[in-house]
């Protein structure tokens, strides 16, 4: 029988994943990027006799597939999707492909914000807890590199809306969803309903066995509810007690109700603010979903250390507070970091925007700010917006003055903020490499 011809777009961590878990299951595998591919993923190719190409697609090599597994980069319009669609070739995931070959439970995160802290803290509670697990999706290793090379029994899964755009048998076994905020925008023809519906792709496949975990004060997620077959059993979260709540807050304590009630302090928590005591919520949910004993989660709820680019104390200069919050690449992040401000703030921001609405924002900037830097190459949006406030301003380019200027307009006692509302792919390689360079420019000065 000849062997089913895979075809992988994008040589980055996912599609690696996926060609060696496909060469692993036997396919006949070939990987194609239009940008130029790390040496470090070339190696891996190497290593397992995987043919590829770079800086082209060729369409001989690739209309030839059985399937196309395509990194979540790839927008469902590129030239090769449409020309793949037309002649009827299936476009998956490299999640959907490595669902496939495991029979691992799946706890999968998705949301506009605080994906990344609350899929790491479950993380950590399920490592706490002694469990054989892996970390996947949008953070950690490639999920079809791991299903290929290890033999976990539970994946904690990061899931961005474009890795759910081509998910279709992929089954969710826990389906966590914090939030719905327009993010993304520029992907979804700017239509807001085209994004909730990917994130709520998350429960598709559920089954009764299953949990769909949620922010139950989400505007968003409460309007779309009805609309969708739910399987799974619900276990919302909110920050007050009312009835139905698998956890919420009372009088100083953090309450779970079920499936094993246990309460805890509220002042005990890792994590300060309100957005993280929604993520110390779904995950301490998901834990207690999963068996893992009252005692084990708060201790981990106690001591998770948080996550880099998110929140992250830099340093303190001449009394200045620098914090670090680069994985803010849309306004409602730039809202919970704002909001959990104690001291007047000078606010970085800026970057490529993705179809971005400041108003969100203004209110707390009028309330926290005392100066704005406009980090990007194009700033007339930030200018019309916020210019108006009465509030110094400074153009910039560069991360270093950025940081000069934002210290300049700080006295002692308040802190600069870089929350930028804004993708890095203007000035940075990625958030974490901006990120990386606020950090070294504050310890510079």
């Amino acid at each position: 029988m000849e062997k089913k011809r895979l075809v992988v777009l994008g040589a980055g961590e996912s599609g690696v994943g996926a060609a060696i878990l496909a060469k692993v299951k036997g396919y006949d595998v070939f990987v194609s990027d239009m940008s130029a591919v790390k040496d470090y993923y070339k190696q891996q190719l190497e290593d397992y006799h995987i043919a590829w190409e770079e800086g082209r697609h060729s369409e001989a090599l690739i209309l030839n597939a059985d399937e196309v597994v395509k990194s979540p980069g790839i927008p469902n319009n590129a030239p090769m999707i449409l020309k793949l669609k037309e002649k009827g070739i299936p476009v998956i995931s490299e999640i959907e492909f490595a669902g496939r070959y495991t029979n691992a439970k799946m706890i999968c995160i998705t949301g506009s914000n605080g994906k990344t802290t609350t899929t790491s803290l479950i993380y950590y509670i399920f490592k706490s807890a002694g469990l054989n697990v892996g970390l996947a999706g949008n953070i950690g290793r490639s999920l079809a590199l791991q299903v290929a090379t290890k033999d976990y029994d539970y994946y904690v899964i990061e899931l961005s809306s474009f890795q759910l755009d081509n998910m279709y048998d992929f089954r969710a076994n826990i389906a966590v969803l914090m939030n719905i905020t327009p993010d993304h925008l520029d992907r979804y023809d700017y239509d807001m309903q085209k994004y909730v519906d990917a994130k709520f792709r998350i429960l598709q496949n559920q089954t009764d066995d299953d949990a769909f975990v949620f922010w139950a004060d989400d505007p968003i997620i409460r309007r779309e509810l009805d609309k969708y077959g739910i399987h799974g059993k619900l276990y919302p979260f909110a920050e007050l007690k009312k009835a139905g709540l698998a956890a919420y807050t009372d009088e100083g304590k953090l309450y779970f109700a079920e499936p094993y009630a246990f309460n805890m302090e509220q002042e005990s928590l890792a994590l300060t603010g309100k957005h993280n005591l929604y993520n110390s919520m779904a995950a301490g949910i998901s834990a207690n979903i999963s068996g893992i004993k009252n005692e084990v989660i708060r201790e981990a709820l106690q001591t998770f250390k948080g996550v880099e680019h998110r929140l992250e104390k830099v340093c303190s200069v001449r009394g200045v507070e620098f914090i670090n919050d680069s994985k803010a690449t849309n306004v409602n992040s730039c809202w919970y970091a704002l909001q959990s401000m104690r001291a007047k703030t000078v606010l970085i921001l800026g970057g490529k925007d993705k179809g971005n609405d400041y108003s969100e924002i203004a209110d707390l900037v009028r309330e926290k700010c005392v100066g704005l830097v406009y980090l990007g190459l194009h700033n007339e949006k930030l200018h019309g917006f916020f210019d108006s406030f009465g509030l110094p301003v400074s153009d910039v380019q560069s991360m270093k003055d950025a940081v000069d200027a934002a210290f300049r307009m700080a006295q002692p006692g308040q802190t600069v903020l870089l929350s930028p509302c804004c993708a890095s792919f203007d000035l940075f390689k990625s958030y974490e490499d901006r990120g990386e360079q606020f950090k070294a420019c504050v310890q510079a000065l």
